[in-house]
């Protein structure tokens, strides 16, 4: 933080070692120049968690395999789809593959949001890429909410004028496309459905079983009973599925893009635990939020008494704030900034 005045000393524990010549460890007890893990305070490793430690972030290789597998599926149902809507007339089955195009778009757009996420930090870019997959996710909801909008008009305007369906067709293509649509969703229950780019394109391929759930059922009352509108009652249904999971997923990534406090972070709880330190006065600018998927980011300015940054206390506390974190708070990446007390009439703007 810069000022145009002089101010009283103040000491900047970066989560990241910069090109500043600055020389901090890192949010993890790592020496900022090598990136070795040394110990905290209490000779924990860095990169201990109180749960147990757990991968941050997306896990690339894992997921883009994954989402390949049900890429490739996918598309080659939407093929033999449009073959069969076209040698048959099906109107139906046609529509159907225009839906389906939009799902593999969706999952094509996921492993692009993959590929620019593992780039690595550079230039302006400090963190790199890794927001393209919070971008993703969103753009998923954005679709589902688009999909879901003109099947229900078209599922209302056949329900006033039904034109004829016929249910063989239908129940055969929506039989194979359960099929179909298991295998992808069991595939993509093996990815990092922590990551809201993972979970975007799952709920597209659930959305797709259960409108194929819905058709064959549909196709079955229609071959039994002649009831036409049976196929729209099943898509409206459908749509509703659709816009629970666009909600779910523009909601999160909504909390991501906007930098709100993670759900599961307590800032008053945070707040609480670092006062609880010796030589701790006061904890402002307390800000948390999340940088992509399950990598939460916390920086504040820390209190602390005067004869810390005389007596050569402060790196010593510094890696107390940390193991205070790292033990009682999943957070991957922090900055400290200590200040004595009077440093505060030198920062305007800051909050509690």
């Amino acid at each position: 933080m810069s000022h145009d005045h002089p101010q009283p000393p103040s000491t900047t524990h970066d989560g990241h070692d910069g090109h500043d010549g600055h020389d901090g460890h890192d949010g993890h007890g790592h020496d900022g120049r090598d990136g070795h893990n040394v110990k905290d305070a209490q000779g924990h490793d860095g990169h201990g968690h109180a749960g147990g430690g757990h991968q941050h972030g997306v896990v690339a290789d894992a997921d883009r395999r994954y989402l390949l597998i049900a890429l490739l599926l996918l598309v080659g149902f939407m093929v033999t789809e449009v073959v069969v809507a076209l040698t048959s007339g099906s109107l139906v089955l046609l529509s159907d593959a225009g839906h389906m195009l939009s799902d593999v778009g969706a999952i094509g757009g996921s492993l692009y949001a993959i590929r620019l996420a593992a780039r690595p930090a550079a230039g302006a870019w400090t963190y790199g890429w890794k927001r393209a997959e919070i971008i993703s996710a969103a753009v998923n909801g954005i679709t589902l909410l688009v999909v879901s909008g003109i099947v229900t008009f078209e599922a209302v305007r056949r329900l006033i004028d039904p034109p004829p369906v016929q249910g063989g067709p239908v129940l055969v293509v929506a039989l194979i496309g359960v099929v179909v649509n298991i295998v992808a969703a069991w595939v993509l229950a093996k990815a990092n459905r922590s990551s809201l780019n993972v979970q975007g394109a799952y709920q597209h391929i659930l959305t797709d079983l259960y409108g194929f759930i819905g058709t064959a059922v549909a196709g079955v009352v229609i071959l039994t009973t002649g009831f036409a509108r049976a196929d729209s009652i099943a898509s409206l249904i459908v749509v509703a599925l659709m816009l629970r999971a666009a909600w779910g997923l523009l909601r999160d990534s909504g909390r991501v893009l906007l930098e709100a406090a993670p759900d599961n972070v307590d800032l008053a709880d945070i707040r609480t635990h670092l006062l609880e330190l010796d030589h701790v006065h006061d904890v402002h600018d307390l800000h948390v939020w999340t940088l992509t998927s399950n990598l939460p980011t916390l920086s504040a300015h820390v209190v602390i008494d005067d004869t810390c940054f005389t007596d050569s206390h402060a790196p010593q506390l510094l890696d107390e704030l940390q193991s205070c974190l790292t033990g009682h708070f999943d957070v991957e990446h922090s900055t400290f900034q200590l200040e004595p007390a009077g440093h505060a009439t030198h920062e305007p703007g800051t909050h509690t």
